[in-house]
This record gives structure tokens, C-alpha cells and sequence, in this order.
């Protein structure tokens, strides 16, 4: 089963967005080549963040605008943004329920994925788009930094 990275590559999105407005041109092509990813997703992922509120675009101009400053926009924002109502952890219910494994590994799991959930949500909401977009920005500065050494 292959895990999403469309939380992800939202928040790389944004923060290409942040870091790259005025610099480049926005079009989904130079997001996509950043993410690694088609022009088509980009698009997609922009299409969920606009009717979240998070981002403006207009049809044909690669202008998209971030809606909020950086430090009102949470991770959990953006999580609810494209994954909706998606759980973060995934239970496979097709076990064996003649097994004591099987037959109890469903209600265990869901006990405690449900804690985590909810610690994990938290956590996200707690961190905002800012905080990611620094880091970004403090990593690449340290990097430069080296390579000037060298």
C-alpha cells in the first residue's frame, strides 16, 4: 500500500510559494519540478487548498497568493485541507478471527491509534506554516554557509 504525500507536498507547496513569490514564475511546471511531481497534482493540491481558503489563484495566471500570514496557517490546517477526514493510521481489518492476534488486533489498535491521532493532530496544530517555512530557509542558509567554507 502506498502512503500519501499529498499532505506533504501541500506543505512544500506553500512554502515554495512563500519563499519564491515575486522570484519566479509560479506556474504549476516550476512548483511541480520542486516536489518532484506532475503539473496536473500541483493543480489538484492548489484546487483543495483554494477551497480551504488557504490559497488564491486565478485561471490562467501563475500568481497564486498565500490567503493568511504564515503564522495563522497550522499544519492541521492544511492536513484537513487535502486529507479531509482521512485517519493518520490505517488498521487492516482482514485478519484471521479465529486467531487471538487476529480476532483482537482491530479493537487494540484502534484504542491506542485514536490516542496517538489525537496527540499527533495537536501537535500539528501547534506548528505553523512559518515555523516550517524558517526552518527551510535557516537549512538552506547553513548549507551555503558550508559550502562557502569549502
Amino acid at each position: 500500500m502506498k502512503v500519501s504525500t499529498r499532505f506533504s507536498d501541500s506543505i512544500h507547496l506553500l512554502a515554495f510559494i512563500h519563499i519564491f513569490q515575486g522570484k519566479v514564475s509560479l506556474t504549476s511546471d516550476n512548483i511541480a519540478s520542486s516536489i518532484e511531481t506532475s503539473p496536473v497534482m500541483v493543480r489538484r493540491l492548489m484546487g483543495e487548498l483554494k477551497k480551504a481558503k488557504l490559497l488564491e489563484t486565478r485561471h490562467g495566471a501563475a500568481d497564486p497568493k498565500i490567503t493568511k500570514p504564515l503564522n495563522e496557517i497550522s499544519l492541521l490546517d492544511i492536513y484537513l485541507a487535502v486529507e479531509k477526514d482521512k485517519p493518520l493510521f490505517e488498521i487492516d481489518y482482514n485478519t484471521n478471527p479465529k486467531c487471538p492476534v487476529g480476532g483482537n488486533i482491530q479493537s487494540t489498535l484502534e484504542e491506542f491509534y485514536s490516542q496517538a491521532e489525537i496527540a499527533a493532530k495537536a501537535k500539528l496544530n501547534q506548528t505553523k506554516l512559518s515555523d516550517v517555512v524558517d526552518t527551510i530557509l535557516i537549512k538552506q542558509k547553513e548549507k551555503e554557509a558550508l559550502k562557502n567554507d569549502n
